[in-house]
């Protein structure tokens, strides 16, 4: 962690053109001088993907994350998705989207379902200025390999159990999402949905709406490229806030 993280996180709160700022993005490897980088913009999580793997079930995965600003600015840019190395709102926030119990031990789907919620509820989402903590990202690393979510499954249970749990319960989240194959006549057992409603998308924004700002389409499992996260734009719909970024 930088020092004073906590008052820096609270500031790009402050300074956001929201009324609902969420600030967030994958953080820079724990390796890093964060000191030495205090002066460079923070990395911006733009580009999402369709998963191709069985176990994922073409759920959006988040990927495209890059170093796209050639300067800080004191404004935190817009950002199409949350995640979950660094997330900092109100804590209103848990009360207006509460975290949804009915998706145990979920890991590919989690981000992009929380995404959607939040944007649908009316929170903004940005990326940070400047990062102020690092992350211990050791999946592939031999180094520093260390214990990973899904095999602390394994250990309290047996064995193999993460990939058939996390097929069956993604359907939740492709649900709500809109995914036509994972619709409830579609999907064993039904208590997947158990309470789906209660922990869906908010009523404020149109979930369409999002889904085409971000440029990602659940029904052709097409991606379109949107251009304005990684140009350093405010999405469309927001262009009142273009004057902050010039």
């Amino acid at each position: 962690f930088l020092e004073d993280w906590d008052a820096h996180s609270v500031d790009m709160l402050e300074k956001a053109p929201s009324d609902k700022p969420i600030i967030s993005h994958y953080p820079r490897p724990h390796t890093a001088d964060l000191e030495a980088r205090s002066a460079d913009p923070a990395p911006r999580l733009c580009g999402p993907r369709f998963a191709t793997t069985d176990v994922e079930s073409e759920i959006v995965r988040l990927d495209g994350t890059g170093n796209y600003d050639a300067r800080r600015l004191d404004v935190p840019r817009f950002a199409p998705f949350v995640a979950a190395g660094y997330l900092v709102a109100s804590s209103e926030l848990l009360r207006d989207v509460p975290f949804d119990p009915f998706l145990p031990y979920i890991f590919m789907g989690e981000e992009i379902i929380l995404s959607a919620r939040v944007w649908t509820s009316g929170y903004d989402i940005f990326s940070p200025t400047f990062s102020v903590l690092g992350h211990h990202w050791a999946m592939l690393s031999k180094k520093y390999n260390k214990p990973k979510f899904w095999e602390s499954l394994h250990r309290a249970f047996t064995f193999g159990i993460h990939d058939p749990l996390e097929m069956m319960v993604v359907n939740r989240v492709k649900y709500q999402l809109g995914y036509p194959e994972s619709a409830p006549d579609m999907v064993k057992p039904k208590s997947v949905f158990t309470a789906v409603d209660q922990y869906s998308m908010g009523k404020v924004r149109p979930l369409e709406e999002y889904l085409k700002i971000v440029g990602v389409d659940v029904k052709t499992k097409v991606i379109t490229y949107t251009a304005w996260c990684e140009t350093g734009v405010p999405p469309p719909g927001f262009e009142r806030y273009n004057h902050l970024y010039e």
